[in-house]
């Protein structure tokens, strides 16, 4: 194997696989390495490198950066390294270590995941770093990130294999699953009248990092924070994902990115050397004084994400989604690792969180935290900063108890409607600070909500001991599905109450792929290994709950007041936000907040008296009359009503007669006045 020591020293700085007039510039940090190689592949799945470049403190380290300059590399090679140095510190020469700074990653056909965790060398089996030229230009026809106020926007929480992956799609087998496949089903995205689709992790992770050699599907398993993950590509991935941002935009929907800085796929102590853990355990990962790994986050390791290499680190990784990749924001999984020392005590002013928010590239970038880890730090209502809007995990769980006909929750629901006062209202933001969601990718669909008592994960390959058990579902008298049409009717019913809920509150509504067309997991409430037709978007659903769909797009088209819906411009929310709220119980002027009860009714009214909103809640499990102001009122939703009269646009609903309306066992209501 030939071995060389170039006279050329490089430069630490731009930091990764660079492409210089000669060749190439290599920039890694590695502190406590006493000495590091450059490895070069002819191919991926090659057992031995072409050639290896030793590198030495005396002409190739500046501070802890280590740097050559290797004439004569295009784009396209392949290239990897080995450290040197205290075996203590995790440091180990057999194995190939990923560019933290990659932005492609090779992977052989063999790719074996444990082999990085076996003693020996890895070589043949290891994901290696793909060299990519920076300076490529790609045609963005004028794009730029849409810039969309939260106050318009709905967000879709999407996994992108998932989305098109079965063959009910429709799509021919090579666009399934991919950036593209997005692309061929954004004029469904239009119908539905979401403005951003939320992506499960797109940069590259590690396939095979789920127990029991299951698939990982969700994604949550980084090992590159600049590559496009090319499992969802038939070409080159970077180039497909940006067709799909640009695609997109051109439609009005903005891209945010599910990104994932409190972990990598090296797991725990005994998991895998990848990349940070054998170039600079300490730097990289938060450890106890013995050096063991910390766990905040459930996944065997936690990222140091203050130290000011790591912040540097994400800040750079952010920079190049949102300057290269033209994204338009972010939501952080478990955001609260961040406030987090190198020992894992909270901070009270997190370097890292002031850093993104404050940063100039990302000024105009939307930022959502998760704000709590699995360690039990919960940041809702007290994540620091400025402009970061946080997921609500307390508007999911106190509809659900509403819905499912819990005592105690009337009050606590109305707090929810008004995007939480309770819990954000002491920091005097704006409503859409809440991120309002009643499902997500972690837990039950919104079908499998109203059809399960219980989980059903059996499939996962852990006797059903994975996944919450604390869910707040009911199924509506049948476990699982039902042929009984009113078991039917009144799981239909549950979804639309569910879907209006979210939709009617002030703050910023996020969808789950396939709510809207009652897409089922079986049951399944953790389905992060099911990379099969237990967790893809069944299209033959958008058919067959074609009324389900109907009511959600005209509920979004009235959130967002857009101009080309029948609704005309029409903002539900602008009532809550701007109008005087009155509270009512079945009598107009008494609220009913005991314990016992489960119903609401709330007037909603513009200062000028142009527009006034009546909700009416009725959680019980009988119909309940309830006093109406007296105005001239129309019907704009029922949910006890059959498709096409549950919902329409708002100027063709059915005129009112009466002082009462009736609202029917575990409906919501909505009447508009007809000034």
């Amino acid at each position: 194997m030939p071995r060389a020591t170039l006279p050329h020293k490089g430069r630490c700085f731009p930091t990764g696989a660079t492409l210089t007039a000669q060749g190439a510039n290599f920039s890694v940090y590695a502190r406590g390495a006493s000495s590091l190689e450059l490895v070069l592949f002819d191919r991926v799945d090659d057992r031995r490198p072409a050639r290896m470049i030793t590198l030495d403190a005396s002409a190739h380290r500046t501070y802890h950066y280590w740097h050559v300059e290797v004439p004569g590399l295009s784009p396209g090679q392949i290239y990897a390294f080995r450290a040197h140095g205290p075996e203590q510190l995790g440091y180990d020469p057999k194995k190939v270590l990923l560019d933290p700074y990659g932005r492609g990653v090779a992977v052989p056909a063999g790719y074996d995941r444990q082999a990085g965790a076996r003693p020996g060398d890895n070589a043949a089996t290891a994901m290696k770093s793909l060299l990519v030229d920076r300076r490529a230009a790609y045609d963005w026809e004028g794009d730029t990130p849409l810039g969309r106020p939260f106050s318009k926007t709905v967000i879709y929480e999407m996994h992108v294999g998932g989305f098109t992956r079965h063959p009910s799609s429709g799509l021919p087998p090579e666009r399934r699953g991919t950036y593209l496949g997005v692309v061929d089903k954004i004029p469904y995205l239009k119908q539905l009248g979401v403005t951003a689709v939320e992506l499960l992790p797109v940069y590259h992770f590690d396939p095979q990092a789920a127990p029991g050699g299951r698939p990982n599907y969700w994604g949550y398993q980084p090992v590159s924070f600049f590559a496009a993950h090319p499992g969802y590509s038939q070409g080159d991935p970077a180039q497909e994902f940006r067709a799909m941002v640009k695609a997109l935009h051109k439609a009005g929907i903005e891209v945010l990115l599910d990104v994932v800085y409190n972990h990598t796929a090296e797991g725990a102590d005994d998991g895998p050397t990848f990349c940070f853990r054998g170039l600079d355990r300490d730097t990289y990962y938060l450890t106890d004084p013995s050096g063991k790994l910390l766990d905040y986050t459930g996944c065997g390791n936690t990222m140091n994400g203050n130290h000011a290499v790591v912040r540097r680190l994400i800040l750079d990784s952010l920079r190049f989604w949102v300057q290269e990749m033209h994204v338009d924001g972010f939501r952080f999984d478990l955001a609260s690792i961040l406030a987090r020392d190198a020992r894992g005590k909270p901070l009270e002013n997190p370097p890292i969180l002031w850093d993104i928010e404050s940063d100039p590239v990302l000024a105009g970038s939307k930022l959502i935290a998760e704000a709590w880890d699995a360690a039990g730090l919960y940041q809702v209502g007290s994540f620091v900063g400025d402009s970061w809007k946080e997921w609500n995990g307390k508007f999911r769980d106190d509809v659900r108890r509403f819905l499912r006909g819990e005592s105690n929750t009337v009050a606590r629901v109305a707090d929810r409607l008004l995007a939480s006062p309770d819990v954000f209202g002491h920091e005097e933001r704006e409503p859409e600070q809440s991120i309002n969601f009643v499902t997500c990718h972690d837990g039950f669909t919104l079908n499998d909500l109203v059809s399960y008592d219980g989980k059903h994960n059996q499939a996962n390959g852990e006797d059903n001991r994975d996944g919450s058990n604390d869910n707040l579902s009911w199924n509506c008298g049948v476990e699982g599905p039902s042929d009984d049409p009113a078991i039917e009717e009144l799981r239909n019913r549950q979804c639309k109450n569910f879907l209006a809920l979210n939709l009617m509150a002030l703050g910023t509504p996020m969808l789950l792929m396939g709510d809207e067309v009652r897409r089922t997991q079986q049951g399944n409430n953790n389905a992060y290994c099911q990379d099969n037709e237990i967790s893809w978007f069944d299209w033959s659903l958008v058919d067959r709950h074609a009324d389900l769909l109907r009511f959600v797009s005209l509920l979004v088209a009235a959130h967002v007041g857009r101009d080309d819906s029948a609704n005309k411009g029409f903002t539900l929310t602008e009532l809550l936000r701007q109008g005087r709220v009155e509270w009512h119980g079945t009598r107009l002027g008494h609220p009913d907040w005991r314990e016992i009860s489960h119903s609401l009714a709330f007037t909603a009214r513009l200062a000028d008296g142009h527009r006034i909103m009546h909700g009416l809640m009725n959680a019980y499990w009988e119909p309940l009359e309830f006093e109406l102001p007296p105005r001239r009122w129309k019907r704009w939703l029922d949910t006890s009503l059959p498709s096409p009269e549950d919902i329409g646009p708002w100027e063709e609903a059915p005129a009112l007669e009466g002082s009462t309306y009736r609202v029917e066992s575990r409906s919501i209501v909505v009447l508009m006045d007809t000034l």
